[in-house]
């Protein structure tokens, strides 16, 4: 173990909180190295004063205020505030646990070890310290309940696939093989799948409609190989995933009816639909409605009969 290493243990390792194998790591290059130890001395003797600093006791109007503040905690507050004198009131198990909370953090409640923990004690009788610490308590809890419901909104068995997508068509466009067999003439792309796939990818040229037919690919997807067939688009490009609607794995889950037709992810629009018992994914940088035009136009040209088998 190195400075390095070493210099992130030391506190905890002051306040005896390292496992045993951690702790004899960290002691033993206490042992050889003086600037750690250094380091290590001052902060046993700053766990030690403040284990012998006096507690005080946070003000009553100090705790009232806290509570006060707390979601569903005003009943009780009543409650305490206007009983009788020698009357026991208990309120409800939760504000129970915000009080016992509350009250072992006011007054400076020490860890297991008797270590940092004591550092509440310090600041307890500082109103103002204090109503920051619950500010930022109140923020936190704010910030992690819009995260859950955010994730509760996304389609989580759909995200892991449309990442791979977005990462496929990047990683293409990015080392300059996005395309294996370019389009020359008729019958190029269709064969060149051949013998390279166990399916047969349907391929048209949309050159008519605006998306001409550039070539084709082979790329890896949810554990599989699938056809690629990459258009242009004025100047982007599209690239459409074409692979058997059943027994396609993951990429079969993705396209049940859980998964958006359409979407947008990190700048790329991703569309999907099924057509002659194939599932087709596409992605491009252009606006969605570059997808919805190339996806009509390859739907009219497939149950139009018109079938030209390359580009």
């Amino acid at each position: 173990m190195d400075c390095n290493e070493a210099r992130p243990l030391l506190d905890a390792n002051a306040d005896h909180e390292l496992p045993a194998p951690d702790a004899q790591r960290v002691q033993q290059h206490i042992e050889r190295c003086d600037a750690c130890q250094r380091e290590s001395e001052n902060l046993h003797t700053l766990s030690e004063s403040l284990r012998a600093a006096p507690y005080h006791r946070a003000p009553a109007s100090l705790r009232a205020r806290i509570v006060a503040g707390l979601p569903g905690t005003d009943d009780a507050i009543a409650m305490t505030t206007q009983v009788p004198a020698g009357a026991a009131v208990k309120p409800p198990p939760l504000q129970r646990r915000w009080l016992a909370w509350i009250d072992s953090w006011l007054n400076g409640w020490r860890g297991p070890q008797g270590g940092f923990g004591g550092l509440g004690a310090a600041v307890g009788s500082n109103r103002l310290i204090a109503q920051g610490w619950l500010a930022a308590l109140v923020v936190w809890l704010c910030a992690v309940a819009a995260g859950v419901t955010l994730s509760l909104h996304r389609p989580v068995e759909f995200a892991p696939f449309a990442d791979e997508l977005v990462e496929s068509h990047v990683r293409a466009q990015v080392s300059g093989r996005d395309i294996d067999v370019i389009s020359t003439d008729k019958h190029t792309v269709k064969p060149w799948f051949n013998g390279r796939l166990d399916y047969s990818p349907p391929v048209e040229d949309l050159a008519a409609s605006g998306f001409a037919l550039e070539g084709g690919r082979l790329d890896y997807l949810a554990h599989q190989r699938v056809a690629v067939l990459v258009y242009h688009y004025r100047k982007h490009v599209i690239d459409v995933y074409v692979f058997p609607e059943a027994g396609t794995g993951g990429t079969g889950r993705s396209t049940d009816g859980a998964a958006p037709a359409t979407l947008a992810r990190e700048g790329y629009s991703i569309s999907h639909w099924n057509a002659e018992g194939m599932t087709w994914w596409a992605i491009t940088d252009a606006a969605p409605d570059a997808l919805s035009g190339l996806e009509a136009a390859l739907k009219a040209r497939l149950q139009g009969g018109e079938r030209t088998e390359g580009g």
